[in-house]
Order: C-alpha cells, then structure tokens, then sequence
C-alpha cells in the first residue's frame, strides 16, 4: 500500500480552507497547551511555526495574515489602552517617565555598542539595531486579562512606560529614515514638520473624539452600532498615526486612552471588545508572527548562531536590568518586578516593522538590515516571546496567590452584597442592570436577582407575558458583560408585598429599582408602592431616575445630610458610590458638612485612592438648592436621605420630591435610602405604625398655606432644618 503524495496540496490557498485550519489551531492550541503546562500565547506562536513556510509548509502567510494580524496587533494596543488607569497615571507619573526612559536608554545604549563593536555592524545598521532593542510589544498582555490585573501598579507602569520606550523609538527610526533618504534636508526642518503633525494629531484627537463620543453614545444604544463605532475610532486613530510617520500601534493606544472614559470595564460593550479580539484577531496576529520565524537558521553557521546568542542575550539582559533597577527604585515587590520585566521583554510587531523598513535603506556596503541580522531578529522574537510568556504568567499566579494569603478588609468580609433589581418597566430594565453593575464587588462575583411583579386581577395573564419580556431583557444585558442574574416573575395582590417577600427570600442585601414615572398631574412623586418598601425595609434602597447612557456622564454630585455617618449603612453606599465612580472614570463631588466628608475621604482615600474625589462644604440641607447651578444635565445628582424615625432623618426630607421636581427636573438621579437601624421587616408591634402615609398633614397645611399666599411669600415659610 503506498502512502498517497499530499504535498501537491499544500500550501493550502482556498480561503475557506485557510479559515478552518486557523480556526483549529485557535481551537486546539490552548487545550494542548494545558496539558504542557504552557502559556497559550507560546502555543499560538509555535503553531505558526509548525503550519508555515518554515515547518509542515501547511499554510502560506498571504494577505490575511497580513490584514488580520496587524488588526490583532491593533487591539492588543487598544486593549492596553482602555484599561489604563487616568489616576494612576497622573499619580505615578514619575514612575512612568523614570522606567520609560530605563527600558528605553539602556536597550538603546547597549544595543549600539553590541552593533558596532561585536557584530560589526555600520553605524546606521546599528542604529536600527537599537531602534528594535528598545522598543518592546505587549505580546504577554492577553495573560494579563486572563488573570484580571490589568490595573494593577505593575501592568499599568509597564503599559505606561512601553509607550514612552515605542515613541522614542519611532522617533529616532523616523529621523533615521527621513535622513538617509534625503541627505540634503535640514535636520531641524525635518523635526519641526515631524513634531507638528504629531502634535496636530494628538490634540485634534483629544479634543474632538471625546466630544463626538458623547454625542453618539447618547443618541444611540443599538450595541452593533456602539461597536463598529468604537472599532471605528480604533482604525481612524492608527491610520492618522501612519500618515504622520508612526507606527499604528500607537494610534491605537491614543484610541484606547481616550475611550477610557467611555468604556467601563465591566459594561457588555467592553465584554464584547475584549471577546471579538481574543476570539480572532489576537490568535491571528500571534500565528501570523510564528509563521515569519525559521529555526533551521541556527544551524547554517556559527556566525548565525553569534548573533542570534547576541541579540537574545543582551535584549533581555538590558530589559531586566531596566524592570528591576525601577522597581528596586520605587520599592516595588519582587513579584511586581517579575511582572515589568515580562510585559517589556517581548519583540514582536515593532521589531518586525523596523526590520522590515531597515531592509529599504542604503549604505555603502549594501542595505542597513541584511540577512543575518533579519534571522537574528526573527529568531530573538521567538526566545522573548516564549521568556515574556512564562514570566508573565508565574508573576500574575505569584500576584494573585499573594492577595489571596493576605486577609481581606473587614468591609469586604462582612460584605453580604446581592443586588435585587424590581423591574417594572422596559425602558428601564437596561439602565438599572448597567448601573447595579457598576456598583457591585466584582471580586466576590456574586450574581443578582431580577424581578418583575404583577397585580393578579383580570390582566394578569396578558401583564405576566409583558413582565417575562423586561426580565428577559434585563438578563440579555447582564449576559452580554458575563455577570450572573436570576430572573423571577410572581403575581400578587400588592406589588409591595410581592418585593418585599421575594427581597426576604433571596436573602438580597440591597434593592435597585426605578423612580415611579407619572402618568398624570395627580400622580404622587413615589407612586403606590415605592413608599411601602422604603418603610418596610430597613436595608438599603437606590431609586433611579437615568435620563441618559451611563458612560457618557461627566460628574457625580452626591447631597449628604448631617448625622448620616452614625447610620449603620453609611460606609456601604460610600462604597458603592466609590465603584461606580471608578468604572464610569468621572469625579465624584460630596457635599456636606466637614465632619461627614472627612470620614468618606478616609474611606475613599484608603480604598479607593484611584477616585477622584472632591469635598464642598455644605453646611445645611436647605444648601441643596444652591446645587441647581452646578448640577447639568450630563450629571448625576445623588440624594442621600432617611427614613423617619431614624438617627439623620430630618422633615426636610418630606419636601424633597417637589424640590427634585422643580430644581432637577433634566439630570440623572439617584436616592439612596440607606442601611438604617429598626424593627425586621414583618414585625409588628404597638409601636410600629399600621400604615404611613406618602405626605404627612403638616406638610400638606404648609402647601396649602403658600398655594393662598402666593410665590412672593413662599419663601418667608418655607421650612428650613440644619443638617
């Protein structure tokens, strides 16, 4: 039996065909590299190598490979990007710039000498040369994500300070270029015109996308649209980059910095983004790289075998030097030092492109890049890669293994977070999934419950199906951003009662629900059954009024009453205000009295020192008022207030839903009844009261006292209580 000739088939061309082979590898890669114990990403890359030109010569790298591996490069950069954090960055930017400039002067430095003097390399070869050293590709990045660090001080100081060591390097490749070609230019002409277009392009993109963001991300919600327009803004921004004389890669992360804002990393939009390029384009652009690289090159010659040892040795050698030598600088633990020289030794995409365009350019001897040192750089992408990869991934186990031995916060501890959102109507479904996300510890990764209640009369049936619908939309949202979610529809004959019941036995911390919508001029501010639960729950309560897409607001201003720190739920909601500032990337602004602000300034200050968070004194509840010319409509306005009876409650509270009403009619809201001390709900005593009304007489007395009296002195009688 003869064993039938294949190789007239290969390499395959049938696009198709391409497809599924690539798919396979995607598919397979990780599995086997489970069982090896190995990185997936050194799966990918020796993939490549095995089905391309230099292996079983299965697959040739055509155009694909090209388009979609520069789009996976693309997104690793972009990626990088909107996971930067603003306040990090502005804190640390000593840190940034110091280590930006180690892991760039050292590789720079040395690889200049290794030129000249052992590989004996002409000066512009070894400028190249040093070009290539001291730029460094986020290959590893993806492993960062898997491990959910990515704002940690160690991945965010190596993203950081790879795109300072990248632009240098640019830029010196750039002027090489630009000098070797036009010999007779004045240098200084060449900088000028190169610095401006850069700097025409950076601040264009900064002042127009935020702007143009905004405006889109508020007029539409269709989540196909929200991500075409994003990947958009990705290309847009790379290619301008090209034009100007950079690389691509970083337009791209100029994209990623400035969605930052837009994004939240918890939001299905940022679910959706992380998959699509995790799923295709990363994997592509990783065989893709495989695919260039050709082992049997050392064992051509000795000479090979010396360059390769030389430019492997001293690439990783400087990078390390430069990761420990910062993190000895800003004491840093050993893990985090791990974790810097991982994410800045790998050479990928930039070594590849300034290789490729040192290849153009002419010396006298021949061209700046010639064979030997094209195999050299080749064979140096590989080692880094494989070395990145495994650092990376034993500092984020190491990392993870550490926070893990060290006890948690007495908050988090005691934390017995489940949300439980009753949704009543479809247009709020989606609003109240996104901002109780938002809120929640993503850490404990706990899910929420989603409820609708229906009145059982004659309609019940036909409101049921309705009620089915919202909660199959609100799980739809909580899906698309990985987030667990139990839904329940339930009949009862007192919608109060029906949440209040499923509160108790889904043991829920805390509720999320909608601000009763009017539908006449008689129609109360809470409706017939927000009050019931706010008197009949003594746990936390948020009552949400969103006017607008969560990401594109600007501000959090948040009215804190007197004596609320003595509320056992005081630090809860300052905990929860605190996330969802971080995620939307917003300030927050507090105000109230000193005494208040400086205990949530602790709180912040020690968990969550990456909020930006301001302090206004406001030295009575009456003050709200003045919040009227500082509260916009891209704003969210937040209300802390109390239920009667307890340590800060105060009877300015009951005026409250006509000052929201005529003040803050256009903003986003959000009151929060806090956790507040008081008898278990169910329990009846004398004591308790049977029933409560929405409005008390008194304040009923007062309305109709002003109705007569006329505006002109409304304000003589308004009723005024300090904090």
């Amino acid at each position: 039996m003869t064993i039938p000739n294949i190789s007239h088939y290969l390499p395959i061309t049938d696009p198709t065909q391409i497809f599924f082979v690539v798919l396979c590898i995607i598919l397979l890669a990780p599995i086997v590299c489970s069982r090896l114990r190995i990185p997936h990403i050194i799966g990918m890359v020796l993939a490549g190598i095995l089905v391309g030109k230099h292996g079983l010569n299965i697959l040739e790298r055509d155009a694909s490979f090209e388009m979609f591996g520069k789009v996976g490069l693309l997104y690793i950069m972009f990626l990088a990007g909107l996971e930067m954090n603003f306040m990090d960055l502005k804190k640390k930017r000593f840190k940034f710039i110091l280590f930006g400039l180690l892991t760039f002067t050292i590789p720079f430095i040395c690889a200049y000498f290794v030129g000249t003097e052992l590989l004996d390399y002409s000066p512009l070869a070894s400028l190249v040369l040093a070009c290539i050293f001291s730029s460094n590709t986020l290959i590893a990045y993806p492993i960062v994500c898997k491990y959910g660090l990515q704002k940690h001080p160690s991945v965010s100081l190596s993203v950081g300070s790879s795109m300072i060591a990248l632009t240098l390097s640019l830029l010196i490749m750039a002027a090489v270029v630009g000098m070797s070609t036009h010999p007779g230019e004045n240098g200084i002409s060449f900088w000028m015109f190169f610095l401006a277009k850069m700097m025409a392009f950076c601040g264009g993109a900064v002042w127009l996308l935020p702007r143009i963001t905004r405006w889109f991300f508020k007029h539409y919600a269709d989540s196909v649209m929200l991500y075409i327009y994003v990947i958009s803004v990705l290309f847009l921004c790379a290619a301008i980059s090209e034009i100007c004389g950079l690389e691509g890669i970083f337009g791209a992360f100029l994209a990623g910095l400035i969605l930052n804002r837009f994004i939240p990393s918890i939001s299905p939009l940022m679910n959706r983004i992380e998959f699509i390029g995790n799923a295709i384009f990363i994997p592509y652009f990783l065989i893709g790289v495989g695919m260039l690289i050709n082992i049997t090159i050392l064992f051509h010659s000795l000479g090979t075998v010396w360059v390769v040892f030389c430019m492997f040795f001293f690439g990783t050698v400087t990078k390390a030097s430069a990761a420990y030598i910062s993190a000895f600088c800003f004491k840093m633990p050993w893990n985090s030092a791990h974790m810097m020289f991982g994410l800045t030794e790998a050479h990928a995409a930039g070594g590849i492109a300034m290789t490729m365009v040192g290849m153009t350019l002419k010396t006298d001897n021949g061209f700046a890049v010639d064979d030997s040192m094209l195999n050299g750089v080749v064979m140096m992408i590989l080692l880094t890669c494989i070395i990145s990869s495994l650092v990376v991934q034993n500092a984020a186990q190491s990392i993870l293994l550490k926070e893990k031995m060290h006890p948690t916060t007495p908050e988090q501890e005691a934390d017995d977070e489940k949300m439980m959102l009753p949704v009543q109507h479809p247009d709020d479904a989606e609003r109240l999934v996104n901002i109780a996300m938002l809120m929640r510890n993503k850490k404990l990764n706990r899910g929420m419950v989603a409820i609708n209640v229906v009145y059982d009369n004659i309609d019940s049936e036909k409101n049921r199906n309705e009620g089915q619908r919202i909660l199959q939309n609100a799980l739809k949202t909580a899906m698309a951003a990985d987030v667990l979610m139990q839904t329940q529809s339930r009949l009862a004959t007192n919608i109060a009662n029906g949440i209040k019941h499923a509160f108790k036995e889904y043991d829920a911390s805390e509720i999320v629900m909608g601000l009763h919508r009017k539908t006449d001029a008689n129609d109360s501010f809470w409706g017939a059954y927000t009050q019931g639960l706010i008197n009949d729950i003594n746990r936390q309560i948020f009552i949400c009024r969103i006017l607008r897409p969560l990401n594109t607001i600007r501000k959090i201003q948040v009215a804190v009453p007197s004596r609320v720190e003595y509320e056992t739920g005081f630090y809860r909601w300052v905990e929860r205000l605190a996330r969802l500032s971080e995620n939307l990337g917003c300030r927050i602004v507090f105000h109230g009295r000193e005494v208040t602000t400086n205990l949530i300034s602790q709180y912040i200050t020690a968990f969550h020192p990456e909020v930006r968070a301001e302090y206004v004194l406001m030295e009575h509840w009456k003050e709200i008022m003045s919040l009227t010319h500082q509260v916009g409509d891209d704003h969210l306005l937040v209300v802390i207030t109390a239920r009667s009876g307890t340590v800060s409650y105060k009877p300015a509270f009951e005026n409250l839903p006509r000052e929201l009403t005529t003040y803050f009619p256009s903003c986003s809201l959000l009151i929060i009844y806090p956790d507040q001390n008081g008898q278990p709900q169910d329990v009846m005593t004398f004591t308790a009261p049977q029933r409560i009304e929405n409005e008390s007489a008194y304040a009923t007395l007062l309305n109709w006292i002003r109705e007569i009296k006329g505006p002109k002195t409304d304000k003589k009688n308004k009723v005024t209580n300090d904090l």
